[in-house]
């Protein structure tokens, strides 16, 4: 059987309800879930940043390694070259290892250069690690503090919470899917969350804007769904005056 016009806004008021209690446990908890997704992303940074250190420390000490075994090579073609010195048999053959000799020579200046380069870039490495390891451990006491103050408030609404996320689960069942989507538009581009009211006063009870007497007869009427002109809200009734 067709659901009535009537029954639809029924349907859509109670799941506003629900929202809308849901909508205050999450304004008190206000920006702690936000501050610690950040606190999260901020130290997951800081680890990112050490572990590259680490790597490039890593590089450092195997060009070092490196630097240090092409020094003992220069040394030992060195020595080699020193040795066939004493035996040439001309200018020409003497001249050609001792320039052989000055570019070992060279070599060895240069991996030598190298090898303090590198201390030093590890020295500038283990400083930046330092502090940001100083940093990680600093976040690392806000974001246990933040957690700690966020499971407090979670603790005190979690059964209220899963109880109206239940609620809302069944009350979302009664609602065509159409009506849903159009609601749920509504509640992501108001402020307030409220995308179905009543009439109060006179007024829309979400943009308080006036709605004149017939459209309000209209809704009263329930014979068809009406939406503010001024906000897009979902008129569900309207409030009754009190009789003086």
């Amino acid at each position: 059987m067709e659901s009535t016009v009537a029954s639809k806004l029924e349907a859509l008021m109670k799941l506003q309800q629900i929202d809308s209690q849901l909508d205050e446990i999450r304004r008190v908890r206000g920006d702690l879930p936000e501050e610690v997704r950040d606190l999260e992303d901020e130290i997951a940074g800081y680890e990112v940043r050490v572990n590259k250190f680490d790597e490039e420390i890593e590089g450092l000490n195997q060009t070092i390694a490196a630097r240090k075994q092409a020094i003992k090579d220069s040394e030992g073609l060195i020595r080699k070259y020193e040795d066939q010195q004493s035996n040439v048999r001309n200018n020409r053959e003497y001249d050609a290892i001792t320039k052989e000799i000055e570019l070992q020579k060279l070599e060895i200046q240069i991996s030598e250069k190298k090898i303090k380069e590198a201390y030093y870039q590890i020295d500038q490495k283990h400083h930046d690690i330092a502090g940001t390891k100083q940093k990680l451990e600093e976040r690392s006491k806000d974001l246990n503090s933040k957690t700690g103050e966020l499971n407090v408030i979670v603790s005190e609404s979690e059964e209220e919470e899963r109880l109206l996320l239940a609620d809302r689960e069944k009350a979302v069942k009664n609602i065509e899917e159409r009506l849903f989507n159009a609601y749920s538009r509504i509640r992501q581009n108001v402020r307030n969350g409220l995308a179905v009211v009543t009439v109060k006063r006179d007024a829309c009870g979400g943009c308080f804007n006036t709605v004149p007497p017939q459209r309000q007869s209209d809704i009263a009427s329930h014979k068809k769904i009406i939406v503010c002109e001024h906000c897009g809200r979902i008129f569900a009734d309207v409030e009754q005056k009190a009789v003086i």
